[in-house]
């Protein structure tokens, strides 16, 4: 079982003693991200993401990549639409190593005007990469389409225009108005005394002063009819992404949400992979997913078709979806879709990493 502590500034300490694992892994959680940000601002959190890895007010860059790289440690970020999370993976006695490096990328950040610079040449392309994947763009395209002219429906990277107009100072107020207590989660997942963590987390983040809890606005969800776009583009195969509206992450039916989506397209035995691919060799690769937010969610299906084959595909799509609103699933495909579903969870639960991500989800949405 894991525990939950708080520090007296309210940081929330979370702990997951598994004493058979030799290694810990350690996430700072902050409630912040895409949904966060407006037009002007878009991709500031993944802006700030990548800035706090380029070193402190006591470390520079290539310090903090030998303090944890040199014990055989690992350690990277992530950004998403309501989350961003810092974390490494380390052995079990550099716990306290491990904690130190990430509350000082969040506490103490150099945020140089080099550095930031720099950094914007390298969103800039990655947002470019993106543009040039078509089986990422039209994902890009679709959450557009989904909440139109909502955070939800910007790119997490930002756009070209909005990167390069972001500045130091509206960095700098940027982390200083969600990088605070009332936002921060810190996560420990591995073979560790959770008391001396607690202790330790006190240490290096217990300094901090409060702040407000973040928030943003809900999503709307105003569409009354189909939408359909197509984006012309040179490429060998079209690429389809088609999404609904579906339930939120604390809506009671996410389970039966999660085992449709496993049925339908989410292994190699779904009803859109066997079909669409087995049987009608209308794609080499197509797959359902899954998005979850706090007041919404998206459940999407994707694929890369032949041209030729582009109507017939979505024609198939659209069928096998509408199938699963006339026709019970069967007792049989039921039960081998709900020990999928547990096999995956219990599989991702044997690493320190996994059990961490999944606790920050759940605690800092929570």
């Amino acid at each position: 079982m894991h525990k939950l502590d708080f520090l007296e500034n309210g940081i929330k300490v979370v702990t997951k003693p598994m004493d058979y694992m030799e290694s810990v892994s350690i996430g700072i959680w902050l409630r912040t991200g895409g949904r966060y940000e407006d037009k002007p601002i878009n991709g500031i959190s993944h802006h700030l993401e990548h800035l706090l890895f380029k070193g402190t007010k006591t470390r520079d860059m290539k310090a903090i990549k030998e303090a944890i790289e040199g014990r055989g440690g690992s350690f990277n970020g992530f950004t998403s639409e309501e989350f961003t999370c810092y974390l490494v993976k380390v052995l079990s006695k550099d716990a306290e190593l491990g904690i130190d490096i990430l509350s000082d990328m969040v506490l103490n950040p150099r945020l140089d005007g080099a550095e930031i610079e720099k950094e914007k040449n390298v969103i800039i392309e990655e947002i470019n990469m993106y543009k040039d994947i078509p089986s990422q763009h039209v994902h890009e395209i679709l959450a557009e389409m989904m909440w139109p002219d909502q955070p939800l429906g910007m790119p997490l990277a930002g756009s070209v225009d909005s990167v390069k107009s972001i500045t130091r100072q509206t960095l700098s107020a940027y982390k200083e108005k969600y990088y605070n207590p009332k936002n921060i989660v810190v996560v420990c997942a591995g073979k560790i005394d959770g008391k001396e963590f607690v202790k330790s987390s006190g240490r290096f983040l217990g300094g901090v002063k409060p702040g407000e809890v973040s928030s943003f606005p809900k999503a709307i969800v105003a569409q009354k009819a189909p939408s359909f776009k197509l984006h012309f583009k040179d490429t060998e195969q079209t690429h389809v992404a088609l999404g609904l509206h579906t339930l939120h992450r604390f809506h009671p039916d996410k389970h039966i949400a999660s085992l449709l989506n496993v049925i339908l397209g989410a292994n190699m035995s779904s009803r859109l992979f066997h079909i669409v691919r087995d049987e009608m060799a209308l794609c080499y690769e197509i797959s359902s997913s899954i998005r979850r937010y706090e007041d919404c969610g998206a459940f999407t299906v994707s694929a890369g078709v032949d041209h030729k084959k582009f109507r017939k595909a979505i024609e198939v799509i659209l069928r096998e979806l509408g199938r699963t609103t006339r026709e019970p699933v069967g007792r049989e495909e039921l039960g081998r879709a709900k020990e999928y579903y547990k096999g995956q969870l219990l599989f991702a639960l044997e690493d320190t990493m996994s059990h961490m991500l999944w606790l920050g989800e759940k605690i800092t949405a929570g």
